[in-house]
């Protein structure tokens, strides 16, 4: 009993099959999600403690280690890895592939609340954690300027208005401001008021603290109603301060303007954050947003906001949901208040998709002409096309039931799965062919066509997914990596053997004419361009045979070529550079501007901004933004900067790029530029590129610390 004739038999049915398998691969498509590369992402989390003037030795002794032994004893926890720089612990949790990215939350957050009571008694918050690998770059970076507010006041807008609702978005893993300036009312003690008064500083600081104090005041509860005293003693306003009494000195008080000058003032003044783009003339006026209402290529103090995503999480739906929200973001702030996207990694990953997409659709046109060139009939070309699409399409309905997404991997599979899907419905073609050369009937021959080769399409559809099995079994990351590929070319390839066991036979039986028919028809078109390619064809196999006819004759040669041939493999294979995965062009560069340690924050900022401004200034960057401090986002030195670079589309090769950025900087005295392409596949969770790792194990003033298990 042949597979294919109740679908002979039944041509309306198996139309409505293969619509059905059409219709349900374009609904697929609509909803598959874009990225660059199947999701791979180990469960990573990252915990931050602050406590501020601790140094790196008392964070590391006080906070990182205890918190180091409590993380330690998690199940699945497959490496740590800790930084402990002035003020600031950062420990990074990189968990097994088979364990949840919740489940390794809920243990995390057992694990600090376990180490509570081993952490300083004054630390001013817990530690807070994040489900990011820091070692990803930012999926979108927001700059936030104002002309005409201060930026402690764009910070306080920022922190309640616009970074609250972004990390509520689906997806976002950890927003982080860089260049905060948090607006906070600083006192500077006059010492020499101080003692004329004989008041000490601790008298200061007692009074300071008993004055802030919000405390329950009580209620009243009279016969009818009762009330609530809310009221809160803490103090806001530098006038507050001004007026505050310290003590009592010759029956008169003495006030905090007496004894100090209080200022309004950032929490730490010693961070600073720039935006810089190249804004065309033209645009200063109508699209100041994105410009920063500043002239072409200039830098100006902004509030950088790097929007990272959760491991695993879909990186081109995060995005469109954050820029979705924007424009209602945008109207909550102050019209002073400008927000503009300073970089955009989906933009790239949108691109290199529509490029492989693009591929695909150009290789399906070429197996078509190969077809036609081959077959030299415009029947059996069609049929045979029609497999192409039907299997390609289909395959993209099962990939949404698996949860897979449109990538370059998943792309490449079914690049490569065109010149699969097509050889069945050609060995089904030509087998039906000949029987209709012999004198049977186009129905009768489909008959026995199908019976006599159907068997064979099933043995070769099972021979090619079975190569792609060492591919299923592969663990760890090759293996989340490569599998998703070989599971659509498996798909693509099954799917391709259901159309060429029924659709093709039976449009075989109702499309392809008598050999007579057939005949008169070659006759008519003898001088079309079918025949002219056959006979091309025909005088290339004429030659081969001549070259394998003169192979044979000098068996000692070729063999000797043969074994040089395979040598030369050997050794190249030796030679060859070795990796996971070839290194991107994403279009981003993270940089790292490294001065001398003993640097001021003052001089520091200035070598940043020159730096900045000479990066600008290449006719290859789009625009950057930079930072320098120490804060709970860069947890380093005060003498290093960082720097996140976004490139023009068809720049210069990347590696020419980064040594000319490299010299421009290296005009600039006392400092150092380290650069670093982004990439799309990161593995391992540590922070920063391998030049940045070797440097910090040179500092003395920090602690690095890494686990594996």
């Amino acid at each position: 009993m042949s597979p294919s004739r109740p679908f002979i038999e039944r041509p309306v049915a198996t139309s409505l099959l293969m619509l059905a398998i059409v219709l349900a691969g374009l609904v697929g498509f609509r909803f598959l999600p874009l990225s660059a590369l199947p999701q791979v992402d180990y469960p990573t989390i990252q915990v931050q403690t602050l406590y501020p003037g601790g140094s790196p030795e008392v964070m590391s002794n006080t906070v990182t280690a205890p918190l180091e032994r409590q993380f330690g004893q998690m199940a699945g926890l497959d490496r740590m890895s800790s930084t402990s720089a002035a003020g600031v612990s950062v420990i990074t949790l990189q968990f097994t592939l088979g364990l949840t990215l919740d489940v390794a939350e809920q243990e995390v957050q057992a694990a600090i609340n376990a180490g509570g009571s081993l952490l300083p008694a004054d630390l001013p918050a817990p530690p807070v954690y994040a489900k990011v690998n820091p070692a990803d770059a930012p999926v979108l970076t927001l700059a936030i300027t104002s002309d005409a507010l201060p930026l402690t006041d764009v910070q306080n807008l920022v922190n309640t208005r616009l970074a609250q609702k972004i990390s509520q978005v689906t997806g976002v893993g950890l927003v982080s401001l860089s260049g905060g300036q948090r607006p906070a009312v600083r006192i500077q003690a006059d010492t020499q008021a101080l003692a004329s008064y004989g008041i000490g500083l601790d008298t200061l600081r007692t009074a300071i603290s008993a004055a802030n104090s919000n405390a329950a005041k009580g209620s009243f509860d009279g016969p009818r109603r009762s009330y609530s005293i809310n009221s809160n003693d803490q103090l806001v306003t530098v006038a507050d301060y001004k007026s505050l009494i310290v003590a009592y000195k010759n029956n008169a008080p003495v006030r905090m303007s007496d004894v100090a000058r209080v200022i309004d003032s950032a929490e730490n003044n010693q961070l600073g954050a720039w935006a810089g783009s190249d804004c065309p003339a033209a645009a200063s006026g109508a699209a100041g947003n994105d410009c920063f209402g500043s002239p072409r290529r200039q830098l100006v103090p902004a509030i950088i906001m790097n929007v990272q995503r959760q491991p695993g999480a879909n990186v081109i739906a995060t995005v469109d949901a954050i820029k979705k929200q924007l424009p209602t973001l945008q109207a909550a702030m102050p019209s002073a208040v400008k927000i503009a996207v300073l970089s955009d990694r989906t933009a790239g990953i949108r691109a290199s998709v529509e490029h492989v997409e693009m591929e695909l659709v150009l290789a399906v046109v070429l197996v078509v002409l190969v077809i036609f060139a081959f077959l030299g009939s415009l029947r059996a070309t069609v049929i045979a096309s029609v497999a192409v699409p039907i299997s390609l399409i289909g395959t993209f309905g099962l990939m949404y039931l698996l949860g897979y997404s449109l990538n370059n991997l998943s792309l490449m599979a079914l690049t490569i799965a065109t010149g699969f899907v097509v050889d069945d419905a050609i060995v089904m073609i030509e087998n039906i062919s000949r029987f209709i050369e012999d004198g049977e009937r186009p129905l009768e021959a489909a008959f026995k066509g199908a019976t006599q080769i159907g068997f064979t399409i099933i043995s070769l559809t099972v021979s090619l997914i079975a190569v792609l099995i060492p591919l299923l079994f592969m663990s760890d990351v090759v293996g989340r990596l490569f599998r998703e590929f070989a599971v659509t070319l498996a798909i693509t390839i099954l799917i391709s053997a259901v159309v060429s066991l029924t659709l093709v036979p039976m449009m075989s039986a109702r499309w392809l004419k008598r050999a007579d028919e057939a005949a008169r028809e070659k006759k008519a078109h003898g001088r079309g361009i079918g025949p002219r390619v056959q006979r091309f064809f025909a005088r290339v196999v004429e030659r081969y045979d001549q070259s394998l006819g003169w192979v044979i004759d000098h068996q000692a040669l070729t063999l000797i070529v043969a074994l040089l041939t395979f040598a030369l493999t050997v050794l190249l294979y030796l030679t060859i550079p070795k990796g996971l995965f070839p290194t991107q062009d994403t279009g981003q560069l993270q940089a790292r501007i490294e001065a001398a340690q003993d640097v001021s924050y003052d001089r520091m900022s200035a070598l940043q901004q020159d730096a900045a401004r000479a990066i600008l200034a290449d006719p290859d960057v789009d625009n950057l933004s930079s930072f320098v401090g120490v804060d709970a986002a860069n947890n380093t030195m005060l003498h290093t900067g960082s720097m996140l670079i976004n490139l023009r589309r068809g720049h210069d090769d990347q590696q020419t790029l980064m040594q000319r950025l490299r010299d421009r900087v290296a005009q600039i005295a006392g400092v150092t530029v380290y650069l670093q392409p982004t990439q799309d596949l990161t593995i391992d969770a540590e922070t920063g590129p391998t030049q940045y790792r070797v440097l910090a194990r040179r500092r003395r003033q920090r602690h690095d610390h890494a686990v594996d298990e």
